[in-house]
Order: C-alpha cells, then structure tokens, then sequence
C-alpha cells in the first residue's frame, strides 16, 4: 500500500513537471519577437473572439432596443408638448386677430361719431345688434340699449355707412328697429324721408318713399326739372319734416328719369348701408331730444 501512494505520488510530480515544462516552453513562444502568432494563441483568440462574438450581438440587440424604446418615449413626449404648444397657438392667434377685428371696429366707430359730432351737434350711441327679422313683411332687428339709456321712439339709427333706420318699439334694455328697406308709398305709416344732395343742399331736393326689394335700391320722387342732381350725387337726410336729423346719409344716385307727369323727375338710389350681418349701429340723439 505504501508503495502505491509513493507511485500516485511521483506520477502528481511528473504531471505537475509537465506542465511546468509546457507552460514554460509556451511563455517561451509568446514572449520572444515575431511577426506570427503560434497555433495555441490562435486558437485561444479565436476561441475567446467567437464566445465574445456569441455573447456580443445578442447583449448589443438588447441595448440598442432599450435605447430606441428611451428615443421613441422621448419623441412621444416632444409630440405631445409641440401638440398642447400648437393648440396654445391656434387659440392666442385665433384671440389676437378677434381683438385686432374688434380694436378696428371700434377705431371706426370713434371715427365716425367724431367726423359726425364735428358736422352735427348729435350724440351717437353705439349699440350691438342682438336679433334680425328677415321677414319681408316686417323687416326689422333689436339693439342691446333702450328706455334706461334715453332711447326713444322715432330716432334714428344709422351704421358707419349709411341711414338704416328709425326705433319703433323700445323697451327698459332693448329697441326695435324698423329698416328703411321696409318703405313703401302705398303704406301710410311709411317713414318718408325729406331729402337732398350732398353740397347741393339749397338747389337738390326729393321725397324718398318706397323700396324695391328686386332691385335692392331707394325711389326718391318729387324732384323738380331743373334741380342739379345727377348720377353719382350723395343723398343725405335734410332734416325737414322732423323724423330724420339733416345730414344722414342715405345713398348714392344710380340714375335720374323724368316722371309720369314730365314736369318732376325721380331717381334711383343705391343705399348706403349693406343690410346684412350687422354688429354695432348708432342711435342718433339730437339735441331736441337728448335727455
């Protein structure tokens, strides 16, 4: 038995001595200087290259589909902020340009009462038009202001452009407003309105009585032979008979025809005032009955 374990005993040695010998002989290989690797450093190269080669792809894949899916929330999250930041956009620029429209309507109107208050020694009330009754039998609209801001029956309201109306209702907040298109001569309750031509106040005048809903334009009558009038005159109120202040104006002379009876002739008068999508109109307060 002692001689067993004495012979496993040399032979651990004489592995051990191997080993030693072929560890040696490989430093042996490696260390010197030459321009080629041995068949040991290439196989353990190409060993530990194709094990890394293995592991490497799979270990990339990986990384870069948690970097993609990292770049696509990022993406995501630009998205989302570009959407609420267009939506804050679209909703100041869609503000600014009803300001900006608004701030011109009423840079209008400030114009218009200041060239009318220059003319004339009349107030002019702005208000906002709240409903339109396109009946053709009852043409006529509401404004927001009446009997508790000194609106009256029978005054006038006019736009930037021209005579629209008189008020022929008013209650405490609102006034009904009966149009100028709903003239006609065969109504005796009709609003005639006495008018003249603009600069030509001492030599123009006419009756305008009637509104022709096929041709959307005024009939002024009345008018004498050798009155001045022509086409492209401005009609305005002249203030006689009461109703009308002097001075609205009304339209403009499309054409001028001899009457029936040869000795007075009409006109046909485009109106001033576009009777259609109204916002803001001016009641007219005259002195006489301002409060």
């Amino acid at each position: 038995m002692l001689k067993l374990f004495k012979l496993l005993g040399n032979k651990r040695l004489f592995v051990i001595l191997i080993g030693i010998v072929m560890f040696i002989t490989l430093m042996g290989f490696t260390i010197g200087s030459r321009t080629s690797l041995s068949w040991p450093e290439k196989f353990v190269r190409d060993t530990v290259g194709f094990v890394q080669n293995i592991f490497y792809k799979p270990a990339g894949y990986i990384a870069g589909l948690f970097e993609d899916i990292g770049n696509m929330k990022g993406i995501y999250e630009e998205n989302e902020e570009l959407k609420i930041a267009l939506a804050q956009y679209t909703r100041e620029k869609a503000r600014f340009n009803f300001m900006e429209a608004e701030n011109k309507r009423l840079q209008i109107a400030l114009d218009f009462t200041i060239a009318q208050s220059e003319k004339n020694n009349y107030e002019f009330h702005i208000a906002q038009v709240v409903s339109v009754n396109t009946d053709p039998n009852n043409r006529s609209l509401v404004i927001d202001i009446g009997q508790r801001d000194g609106v009256k029956v029978d005054m006038t309201v006019t736009s930037v452009e021209g005579l629209v109306g008189v008020v022929s209702k008013v209650s405490n907040f609102t006034s009904t407003v009966k149009l100028i298109t709903t003239m006609d001569v065969k109504d005796p309750n009709t609003n005639a309105i006495a008018a003249t031509a603009l600069n030509k106040q001492d030599k123009t005048f006419g009756i305008i009585e009637s509104y022709d809903q096929k041709t959307g334009t005024l009939l002024m009558t009345g008018i004498k032979e050798d009155d001045p009038l022509k086409e492209e005159d401005t009609i305005v109120s002249s203030g006689s008979g009461g109703l009308y202040p002097q001075g609205m104006v009304i339209g403009t002379v499309e054409s001028v025809q001899i009457g029936e009876m040869g000795s007075l002739r009409t006109a046909t008068i485009i109106p001033a005032a576009d009777f259609v999508d109204w916002k803001q109109l001016f009641v007219v307060f005259t002195p006489e009955v301002q409060e």
